[in-house]
């Protein structure tokens, strides 16, 4: 890759980065199995510890962060403990200018991860997908009307918790178009047309086939989409198949690097919050791929959820760790 490092670090710590979506609480149980129940064929996870850490869209605010730009962070939780969890930890050392609307009646997003082993046994999530009432979103609104007014660059992370209606989405992308800030997004299965005009979409192969023709090719459908929706760029993640990125007249295949691969999650929020910081910055798009492939392999290669750093990028660029 033709990058100084050095430099483009600098540039990173210049940078302010609004991020907006669907935040969670990652819970943590974990302990070793022995063996099977003997009320179902099912392990007994003998419990050593329970920890809590930022997950969804907080994790890409925490990826963000950890590469060193200065992150506003907008989400919606509930009233509830959970949701004081989640604020506790985001608020740790100021790292963030956080905005967490509360809303009564509805649950903090939380994923239970049992692990065992290192490994990870079962999950459990306690979330919902309703559109927050129209008091709420007016609040969200107004939050990020005036968080816009002072960032780089804004990173939709949609997981489908009812946060991004299409008035909302579209929305967003009118008042990020007005005040011409990039716009990269992370989507669900909808509302595709609605980021018409986004610097990036970020599907992962699921996501992508749901919104295209099934008897087309790959490639075909890939270019369509980026096309008939006016995205920028088209980065689809593969799955241990790797990613490819549609830009211009361009089409890549990037293969996948984890050399190791313990826990795949939050990969995905490694790789949009390490490509549009290297876009941001004027990185070339296909090198901004690569080092979003090398960053989501590096995160996939520990247990749980956890933020690519600024050493490890480092590393990367240099090929100090091959």
């Amino acid at each position: 890759m033709n990058i100084h490092i050095d430099k483009l670090i600098d540039q990173f710590t210049q940078k302010h980065i609004l991020v907006i979506g669907d935040v969670m609480l990652d819970e943590y149980i974990w302990g070793n199995v022995n063996r099977i129940s003997p009320e179902a064929p099912v392990p007994v996870v003998k419990l050593d510890n329970v920890d809590y850490h930022s997950g969804g869209a907080a994790n890409v605010g925490e990826n963000v962060f950890s590469l060193g730009c200065e992150v506003t962070m907008v989400g919606l939780i509930g009233n509830d403990t959970n949701g004081d969890t989640l604020k506790n930890i985001l608020n740790k050392e100021n790292r963030f200018k956080l905005h967490l609307v509360q809303q009564s009646k509805r649950p903090t997003t939380v994923k239970t991860r049992i692990m065992a082993q290192g490994q990870q046994v079962m999950r459990v999530d306690n979330e919902t997908e309703e559109t927050p009432p129209s008091d709420i979103l007016e609040e969200l609104k107004s939050i990020i009307g005036v968080a816009m007014e002072d960032v780089d660059g804004v990173i939709l992370q949609d997981y489908g918790k009812g946060l991004f209606s299409k008035e909302m989405i579209n929305w967003i992308m009118q008042r990020a178009k007005k005040a011409s800030l990039p716009v990269y997004v992370d989507p669900k299965d909808h509302n595709y047309s609605c980021f018409s005009g986004a610097r990036l979409l970020k599907p992962n192969s699921s996501e992508f086939w749901n919104n295209v023709d099934p008897n087309s090719s790959f490639e075909e459908a890939a270019t369509s989409l980026k096309i008939d929706n006016d995205y920028g760029i088209l980065l689809v993640t593969r799955g241990a198949d790797g990613m490819s990125i549609f830009y211009d007249d361009n089409k890549e295949h990037i293969p996948t690097i984890a050399r190791s691969v313990h826990d795949v999650s939050g990969a995905g929020d490694t790789v949009i919050s390490t490509f549009a910081i290297c876009d941001i910055c004027g990185v070339d798009p296909l090198e901004s791929a690569w080092m979003s492939n090398y960053a989501a392999g590096k995160v996939c290669e520990q247990a749980g959820v956890v933020p690519i750093k600024i050493d490890d990028l480092v590393g990367i660029v240099n090929h100090k760790d091959d």
